[in-house]
């Protein structure tokens, strides 16, 4: 269990889901990953839906801005990474080769924010935070786990993130054939990079949760209306799964290393 007090720049350290259907995805997160809501009300009118484990904020829900959803943009998880003054931050964002799609913004008393793009085209949030750091909860079952940029284009991109937060992307080992890209700030991993897994998925950040068993979690997943793209499979660093929501949003769950050899102790042998 992970209690958060605060992030380094360069450092994800929330996520919020854009829907466009609030009650019915509260609902299915709840769920599967046992959250409860508490209503921050927003003020040009909608709630922003606060999810909570144990009384400690672990991501949100959101309704879809009406422009969004009148031009059948997806439901999509979003990511956000730390910053130390969003102003500045944004101002470097062209020099790195992105672009800004939301000028720096007050969102109440919670934080600064803007959003930008990096140059693959994968969309991130940034985050000067005052009252709301983030993620209050991370790393046990139901809280965030990890965030991973999703490109076809990494010769850009990671050199963007580098240069506009001062992250490293480090090359790590993880099998005789595979290798995958951390983002460090200091020795802390705080993230990864991949090449997207299947054909047509647009760059973006992904969003992984943690559970305590990824194959309950998918039956689950299945009984509230969602659907799987990647079934339980196991991989170096646990048991993941690719899922999608009722109104189309995808996320990812991990069962980490430690819990599913633990699992498979448990199992009756023949």
């Amino acid at each position: 269990m992970t209690t958060k007090t605060s992030y380094a720049q360069g450092t994800p350290c929330w996520v919020d889901l854009q829907t466009s259907d609030q009650d019915a995805a509260r609902a299915f997160y709840a769920g599967v990953l046992g959250w409860e809501f508490v209503e921050q009300p927003m003020p040009d009118g909608p709630v922003y839906a606060m999810a909570q484990l144990g009384g400690r904020n672990a991501a949100a829900i959101a309704p879809q801005n009406p422009d969004q959803a009148a031009a059948g943009v997806p439901a999509m998880w979003n990511t956000y990474l730390a910053v130390d003054d969003v102003d500045a931050t944004t101002a470097r964002v062209a020099d790195a080769g992105g672009t800004v799609a939301m000028e720096p913004f007050d969102v109440m008393d919670a934080g600064r924010m803007s959003f930008v793009a990096d140059p693959s085209g994968a969309f991130v949030g940034l985050w000067q935070a005052r009252e709301h750091i983030g993620a209050q909860v991370a790393n046990e079952p139901g809280a965030l786990t990890w965030n991973e940029l999703v490109t076809t284009d990494p010769e850009s991109a990671l050199p963007f993130y580098e240069k506009l937060l001062g992250v490293q992307a480090v090359t790590v080992p993880m099998g005789p054939d595979y290798a995958y890209t951390m983002f460090q700030v200091g020795d802390q991993q705080v993230g990864g990079s991949t090449a997207p897994q299947m054909p047509g998925v647009p760059n973006h950040w992904a969003v992984w949760f943690s559970v305590d068993s990824a194959d309950a979690s998918a039956a689950r997943i299945t009984e509230l209306g969602g659907s799987l793209l990647v079934e339980p499979t196991d991989m170096p660093v646990g048991r993941m799964v690719v899922a999608r929501d009722p109104q189309g949003a995808v996320f990812n769950l991990l069962q980490p290393a430690d819990q599913t050899a633990e699992a498979a102790a448990e199992q009756p042998t023949a």
